[in-house]
């Protein structure tokens, strides 16, 4: 039986899923889902693989690549992202240096502080 490169066969051997990539000597060489170490099965024993094995080995891919890769914060909105100094304004100027103080130090909860206060500073006296 002759595949084409890409086809999704069953390999009872390993009991897996693998598209198919080519022929070497007397075997036929598969490629895990999504992609990894290529294995060598013989031709006689794969056969096309079920609707079934077919989905079943593309959701292993997808999950196997999900815990590989980190995960994407969401995108900031603009009420998330923290306050910029208004030019100009002292009060405005020694909070931005005070959270940049806390930034550098790594003390998150006083670099949140100097963010909430200078909110609150410039709803009261910069409104918009």
């Amino acid at each position: 039986m002759t595949h084409e490169p890409g086809h999704l066969l069953y390999d009872p051997a390993t009991d897996k899923v693998g598209e198919y990539r080519d022929k070497a000597g007397p075997y036929v060489i598969l490629r895990p889902v999504g992609g990894g170490v290529e294995w060598q099965a013989d031709p006689a024993r794969v056969r096309p693989a079920t609707e079934q094995e077919r989905l079943g080995a593309s959701v292993r891919a997808v999950n196997h690549r999900s815990r590989g890769l980190p995960s994407l914060p969401p995108p900031l909105d603009e009420a998330s992202r923290p306050p910029w100094p208004v030019p100009g304004c002292a009060a405005c100027l020694e909070l931005a240096e005070r959270r940049e103080a806390a930034r550098a130090a790594y003390d998150r909860s006083a670099e949140t502080d100097a963010n909430v206060l200078l909110r609150q500073h410039q709803r009261t006296e910069h409104r918009a």
